[in-house]
């Protein structure tokens, strides 16, 4: 079997979504943080886009082949490992799921605002487009507890990275992301208690995620003042 090597960073919604991944496949993998805002050379040589994660495997004879993008890494792991499958065998549901895997990743564009910004209109803008678009994740859903139901997907891999934030979020002010979507907070607390997902991240994880606010001098901690 390769050698797996994931390139990390500790706060990364993308590098979860692989040690999620890896870790319902029960796969062993080496991670390897770096930061982000001093990028080692090596790591630039491998990472054409200069971003986390990066899947350095290793195959049998010996060549490093590095994999980049979250979505690719998670559809390489599926493929290749052993373990209960992550995908639906279906190819239109399969496709489904991917759709909203994409979905998801949107999500995290609208986050990356909200956390960031300093002005209080485009975080209020952020906050609703948040909201809006867990409103269509809750006409997705059915009776749970994952999205696909009893079992555990790829598409939860995406989301409870997503969920996290808000872990964090939720103790410094009420930003009612969820009040409209009774499923999806369910959703959320399901996966807030996989072992996968827990042990996705350090036990630092919210400091340095509030550390990060406080770099951006972010609009959210004026909220919690």
């Amino acid at each position: 079997m390769a050698a797996l090597k994931l390139i990390s960073h500790k706060l990364c919604p993308y590098v979860q979504r692989a040690v999620i991944a890896l870790a319902e496949k029960g796969v062993p993998f080496e991670r390897i943080d770096i930061d982000l805002a001093n990028k080692p050379d090596w790591f630039l040589k491998i990472s054409p886009l200069g971003k986390v994660p990066v899947l350095v495997v290793t195959r049998d004879d010996g060549r490093e082949v590095a994999l980049f993008e979250s979505n690719v890494i998670c559809e390489y792991i599926e493929e290749t490992q052993g373990g209960r499958k992550l995908h639906p065998q279906d190819p239109l549901a399969r496709a489904e799921h991917r759709a909203w895997m994409e979905f998801g990743s949107a999500i995290l564009g609208d986050l990356w605002g909200l956390e960031t910004t300093t002005d209080p209109a485009l975080f209020e803008s952020k906050r609703e487009a948040i909201a809006a678009k867990f409103v269509r994740v809750e006409k997705a859903l059915g009776a749970g507890p994952f999205f696909a139901g009893e079992h555990f997907s790829l598409v939860d891999a995406v989301f409870a990275p997503i969920f996290r934030y808000f872990d964090v979020f939720d103790e410094l002010a009420d930003l009612a992301v969820f009040a409209q979507t009774p499923k999806v907070r369910a959703w959320r607390a399901a996966l807030g208690e996989r072992a996968s997902v827990r042990g996705a991240v350090s036990p630092d994880y919210p400091k340095l995620l509030r550390a990060f606010l406080v770099r951006y001098d972010a609009h959210l901690l004026k909220l919690a003042a």
